[in-house]
């Protein structure tokens, strides 16, 4: 994959940007992979209920095309987003996702993490015992959380979330490293209530954020097949 850097990058440019660079895209188009940061904003996948918007504090909420529930973006929070030809790769989305899942998981292994996954909620989590105890849960409405899978004694560093169009991929996954973690009390992660939230720093890792860039990168390649 071609790799680019888009530095501190506005959410609905970039987004607007990867949609018309898919829809331009041909059967010998090479893939890319676009890595950057988003300056603070709350975003609602295409199902997104917005009642998991428990307040915003004035930070702005878009509706994005991507799938799954509501989550944060700020700075600090490694983003990728391969533009990928899923049928070129012989890859099904499940796969896909579980691709996604592996790289961070590999990510984080680098830096001396422990990441996991949860059966029915994408992403990846790791055991709240090194986390940092000062990150309370969300606070949530009645019944909120109805029906989640298990995070006992978990919390979510990464969130994954793509739009497949024409058998080719965009969005991707986000990865905390060192962010401001209070937006995400003021919403329903994901759309489960009482999920508790973490980045890298306060596991106890201080990592360069452009080195765990690399890193992901790295791994996505390796995950991917060409």
């Amino acid at each position: 994959m071609k790799i680019r850097h888009l530095g501190l990058a506005d959410y609905q440019r970039t987004v607007a940007a990867m949609q018309a660079w898919s829809q331009a895209r041909h059967a010998h188009t090479e893939d890319e992979l676009w890595l950057c940061q988003h300056p603070s904003v709350y975003t609602l996948g295409t199902a997104g209920d917005a009642r998991h918007i428990l307040g915003t504090n004035a930070i702005p909420v878009v509706q994005s095309t991507r799938g799954g529930q509501v989550t944060y973006h700020g700075p600090g929070q490694v983003v990728a987003y391969p533009l990928l030809d899923l049928r070129r790769r012989g890859l099904f989305v499940r796969d896909y996702v579980t691709r996604l899942e592996a790289a961070v998981i590999e990510t984080l292994r680098t830096f001396g993490l422990q990441g996991q996954r949860v059966a029915g909620a994408p992403g990846v989590y790791v055991a709240l015992a090194t986390a940092s105890p000062t990150l309370p849960p969300s606070q949530a409405e009645p019944d909120a959380d109805k029906a989640a899978p298990s995070f006992a004694g978990l919390a979510k560093i990464a969130a994954l979330g793509i739009k497949v169009s024409r058998g080719c991929a965009y969005h991707g996954l986000a990865l905390n490293v060192a962010m401001d973690l209070q937006p995400y009390q003021r919403i329903n992660p994901c759309g489960y209530a009482h999920l508790t939230t973490c980045d890298m720093r306060s596991l106890g890792v201080n990592a360069d954020w452009h080195a765990v860039a690399a890193c992901l990168a790295d791994q996505l390649q390796a995950q991917l097949p060409p």
